[in-house]
């Protein structure tokens, strides 16, 4: 029975489409860590460094997002099935504001919680946001699309994409493709260590549950946009700011 599960499952999904799905859980991971690498072995970044990483950030999220899109259009799959639509305005709205304050509010308390947690401030995390964020206001305007661009790619190629792809290839299970898209987001950000890992696995489950509940991509784009401007903004000053602090072998004071 089992091989015969297997057998229907590979018949049913496309070629192209598992391709797809396994460029993201491969090649996705190996580039975005020689991405990292290549940033931590650089004691500092210029303004022409970010700009280009925002340049090519945002190109490679479109790109993703056109030959996922193409295939799509040729197995005449509807927008609808992706998310890409709008069910129910007032629900979308709701979900959108309550998910973008509960991010909000996460985002906020690790800010704060920086001072008791000295190995966070000297991880890897905070090291990459004082590289990669923005520093002046021209930079600001460029992440400002960057922000934009991965919201609306991501939650499109996972929680849309990969979550429909998964769901219709296992009978319709709507719990395979919320874990299976959520899976999928935490190995594209396998750079940021296990507990990364974990955090957005949670993240891709609360985004892909709201994916699904409001049948719209509109709530976890617009509470992913919400959470990566408010960090892009607001981290940097607050790492700077605690590394120039004293540090002790259990505390920043």
């Amino acid at each position: 029975m089992f091989f015969n599960f297997k057998s229907d499952l590979i018949d049913y999904m496309p070629w192209d489409f598992a391709a797809i799905l396994a460029f993201l859980a491969i090649a996705v991971p190996l580039l975005g860590r020689r991405r990292i690498q290549q940033l931590m072995r650089m004691p500092h970044t210029t303004k022409a460094d970010r700009l280009s990483l925002y340049a090519s950030t945002v190109a490679f999220q479109w790109i993703a997002v056109a030959v996922i899109l193409w295939r799509v259009a040729a197995h005449r799959i509807a927008p609808m099935s992706l998310g890409i639509a709008a069910p129910s305005p007032q629900l979308v709205l709701l979900v959108s504001i309550l998910l973008s304050v509960l991010i909000l509010a996460n985002q906020a308390l690790s800010l704060r919680r920086l001072p008791q947690l000295p190995k966070d401030v000297q991880g890897i995390l905070p090291q990459l946001a004082l590289k990669v964020f923005p520093q002046d206001n021209v930079e600001r305007l460029a992440f400002l699309a960057v922000v934009a661009t991965v919201a609306i790619c991501e939650e499109l190629i996972f929680r849309g994409f990969a979550l429909h792809v998964v769901q219709n290839s296992l009978n319709g299970s709507m719990l395979a493709g919320i874990l299976a898209s959520s899976v999928l987001f935490a190995i594209a950000h396998l750079y940021q260590g296990r507990r990364g890992l974990i955090a957005t696995f949670v993240v891709g489950i609360i985004f892909a549950t709201a994916r699904v509940w409001t049948g719209s991509l509109i709530a976890p784009i617009v509470a992913h946009f919400s959470a990566d401007l408010t960090a892009g903004f607001l981290a940097p000053k607050r790492f700077r700011n605690l590394a120039a602090r004293p540090i002790g072998p259990l505390t920043l004071w």
